[in-house]
């Protein structure tokens, strides 16, 4: 058991963790104005292959990060103009982006780099990692909390300023009355679209930075499809949490320990395509003890209002 449950196993938790949360939160603001957003999956799979394409272009990380939001973003501002702009379905829009960044990510990665299935540089950097000072030292707690990637810490840093944005700040409330009642907030001369717009971009950079954290700090290549159901996890956590950040953020921890915990049971002669199986048998669990009316309402909100 104690070559099960050690340090390890929970840094590597928190490494698993910042991809599924970082999409959570972008999954989160947009359920905040009404938007059920179905593409995190397609985000994050654009935002990862970015962030090795700029990487690879410019040999530089910080470029490859930058790319990878810009991508995200773009990406995005398909699914807010057919479903805000055209009133498309959004749930539909959400899955075929997602089939859409698949195909797309598919078909660039043997257009640019002229392989098939993975492209991986011994010689590219990915994100590096940050010693805490003082904490570091600490036997146990700096093993935890130190020698992670940047992006793993900004995670965390816009939990707490996505809180207080949210329930204390004026435009904050604006955001939550967008998506309450659009309607209501209309007549007080909120530009309700706009923050969905807005809602929706910032959805695009969150998943960016979770792509170039999957492809460039948890590994440093990029395989086709390798997001392989994190959107669809995050988009599992932004419900438990109910939309709240905190929540978001130990929902998101839930499913990044489990992740990490089917990689560490891998090597106890387990079947591998069982260990595989234990983050996504988690999250049906999840779904089944905790059903969500308030968010499944939403959702119908959704529908409703692309009629």
């Amino acid at each position: 058991m104690d070559q099960l449950f050690d340090v390890s196993l929970f840094a590597s938790a928190l490494r698993m963790l910042a991809p599924i949360l970082l999409a959570a939160l972008g999954g989160a603001i947009c359920a905040r104005v009404g938007l059920f957003n179905v593409g995190l999956e397609g985000l994050m799979l654009v935002g990862a292959f970015a962030a090795i394409a700029g990487n690879y272009w410019t040999g530089s990380v910080a470029a490859g990060v930058l790319l990878a939001m810009i991508c995200s973003v773009l990406f995005s501002l398909l699914l807010g103009y057919m479903s805000i702009h055209l009133k498309a379905n959004v749930i539909v829009v959400g899955i075929a982006l997602n089939f859409l960044a698949l195909g797309l990510t598919t078909f660039a990665l043997r257009a640019i780099f002229n392989v098939k299935g993975a492209y991986y540089d011994k010689n590219m950097k990915g994100l590096p990692k940050w010693d805490i000072p003082l904490i570091k030292d600490i036997p146990w707690l700096g093993d935890l909390l130190s020698g992670h990637s940047i992006l793993i810490y900004i995670s965390i840093l816009i939990v707490i300023g996505l809180q207080f944005y949210l329930f204390k700040t004026v435009s904050g409330f604006r955001l939550l009355a967008a998506g309450e009642n659009p309607t209501a907030a209309r007549s007080l001369g909120i530009k309700v679209s706009r923050i969905q717009y807005g809602a929706v971009l910032m959805s695009g950079v969150l998943c960016g930075l979770a792509g170039a954290q999957l492809s460039l700090g948890n590994v440093t290549m990029f395989t086709e499809g390798m997001t392989d159901g994190r959107g669809f996890i995050a988009l599992v956590a932004t419900m438990l949490g109910q939309s709240n950040p905190l929540g978001v953020a130990a929902a998101s921890l839930l499913f990044g320990f489990m992740e990490s915990l089917s990689i560490r049971l891998q090597g106890f002669a387990l079947p591998t395509h069982f260990t595989m199986m234990v983050p996504y048998v988690v999250t049906l669990i999840a779904m089944f003890f905790f059903k969500d009316k308030g968010y499944l309402q939403e959702a119908r909100k959704s529908n409703e209002s692309s009629r």
